[in-house]
């Protein structure tokens, strides 16, 4: 689906939630579901970036999104439901989830991770999304037809050595992704992973610092995906870990 195009209103009256909304992909997909008609929850922990996609949208006329600043590391599963009251609050349902934030921590042998990066990249690629789905599924499941993304990678479908700790938690990602498509597979939400591939975001300079980033997708080109999988023309797709940029 990566040579899909979106219709204009493809996302018109939905309220779409964007985790790390402030910069890379998150950003782009928060600025790409609003250009399609969506109202925007951006969720970062870093206010004057999500200020800055929030000057933008509205700067370009699409429907004025909300902020949520919350660091994932350190939220716990009180500020998760204080949230989704403030979203029932002021939205009554949500349409769909994109789970982008993510920690890559360093690339080190598995027998010198430390314990504390261990547990930290845990926090926010794993556990953030379990606290905050949980009081999130009543919202969800009151839309008429929602859809959670999460964000995967290559490395959480094979191992690769020294990407011990982020690529454990993708493994777990995916089992968590399809664990919830099996639940929920009679209901009207819908759950999918996406792996971006190489981007040319922060977090694949620090991967791959002598990389040429120039030679890389944008996160602009790999939106149709998103786009797709947030939207009604992929309403059967369930469970599913899709590319968006196959080999």
């Amino acid at each position: 689906m990566n040579d899909y195009i979106a219709p204009d209103h493809l996302l018109s009256g939905k309220t779409i939630l964007i985790t790390g909304a402030g910069d890379g992909i998150g950003r782009q997909a928060a600025i790409s579901y609003a250009t399609h008609g969506a109202t925007c929850i951006l969720l970062g922990k870093t206010v004057s970036k999500l200020e800055a996609v929030y000057d933008e949208i509205v700067a370009a006329g699409y429907p004025e999104p909300a902020i949520i600043p919350l660091d994932l590391n350190g939220a716990t599963p009180k500020h998760y439901q204080d949230m989704a009251n403030t979203i029932s609050d002021q939205f009554g349902a949500l349409d769909g989830v994109l789970f982008n934030a993510g920690k890559l921590g360093h690339l080190s042998p598995f027998a010198q991770i430390p314990v504390d990066e261990w547990q930290q990249v845990m926090q926010v690629n794993l556990n953030s999304a379990m606290y905050m789905l949980q009081p999130l599924l009543p919202l969800l499941l009151k839309a008429e037809a929602a859809s959670v993304i999460f964000t995967s990678s290559s490395v959480g479908r094979k191992g690769r050595a020294f990407w011990g700790t982020y690529s454990v938690s993708k493994f777990a990602t995916e089992g968590l992704m399809q664990v919830l498509a099996d639940e929920y597979k009679n209901k009207p939400l819908r759950f999918n992973c996406i792996n971006p591939g190489a981007t040319r975001t922060a977090m694949r300079a620090k991967a791959f610092p002598a990389e040429d980033a120039e030679t890389l997708k944008t996160p602009a080109d790999i939106m149709p995906l998103y786009l797709y999988l947030m939207g009604s023309d992929s309403q059967e797709v369930n469970g599913q870990s899709l590319d968006c940029q196959p080999k």
